[in-house]
C-alpha cells in the first residue's frame, strides 16, 4: 500500500480527526498542521498528491502506539528513530500493539473484510523476515485489514454506547 493509503485508512478506522492526527504526531516530535495533514489525505492521481515519506508513516504509527498504550518504559519520553523503510508487516504489527489486539480479534478482523486468515497464515505475518514461516502482508491483506478494523472499532464503539 502507499505510505498516505495507510494513513488514511488508519485515520479512517480508528475515527481519527484533525487534533488527535496531530497529537498523534506532537507525541513522536513531529510538529503538523492542518494543511500538511490534509495533503497525506490527497489520493494518487488527485491534484496536489505528494506520496508521503517511510519515516513519517512509521512516526504516526509509532506515535499511535504511545496514543493509546502511553510511552514505553525506560524511554524517558524519547522516541525511536523511524523506519526508513516500511513494510505492510510492519504497519500491522504496529497497529496490533497500538490497539493490543490478540490473535483471535485479529482473525474476526480480517474475516470482517471478507479476507479469512487461518491462525497459522497471521502468525506467518508476524514472524521476522528471513524465517522458514514468514510471510510477506500483500495489499489485498491489508485493505481487507483495514476494512475489518473499521467494522470492528464501529462496532466496538456501538457496543459502548
Amino acid at each position: 500500500m502507499l505510505n498516505n493509503d495507510i494513513i488514511r485508512c488508519t485515520r479512517k478506522a480508528l475515527y481519527l480527526n484533525d487534533s488527535v492526527a496531530t497529537a498523534i504526531f506532537k507525541l513522536v516530535g513531529h510538529s503538523t498542521n492542518p494543511e500538511e495533514l490534509k495533503k497525506l489525505m490527497i489520493k494518487e492521481g488527485e491534484p496536489g498528491f505528494e506520496p508521503a515519506p517511510a519515516p513519517l508513516v512509521s512516526s504516526f504509527l509509532d506515535g499511535l502506539i504511545i496514543y493509546k498504550r502511553g510511552p514505553k518504559p525506560g524511554s524517558a519520553g524519547k522516541p525511536q528513530p523511524a523506519k526508513s523503510k516500511l513494510t505492510n508487516n510492519d504497519v500491522l504489527k504496529k497497529i496490533r500493539i497500538a490497539l493490543e489486539i490478540h490473535e483471535d480479534t485479529m482473525l474476526e478482523i480480517f474475516n470482517a473484510g471478507e479476507k479469512p486468515v487461518t491462525a497459522s497464515e497471521l502468525t506467518a505475518l508476524f514472524r521476522k523476515p528471513g524465517h522458514k514461516h514468514y510471510k510477506e502482508c500483500g495489499d489485498q491483506y491489508m485493505r481487507a485489514f483495514f476494512r475489518g478494523l473499521s467494522s470492528y472499532v464501529s462496532d466496538s464503539k456501538s457496543a459502548h454506547n
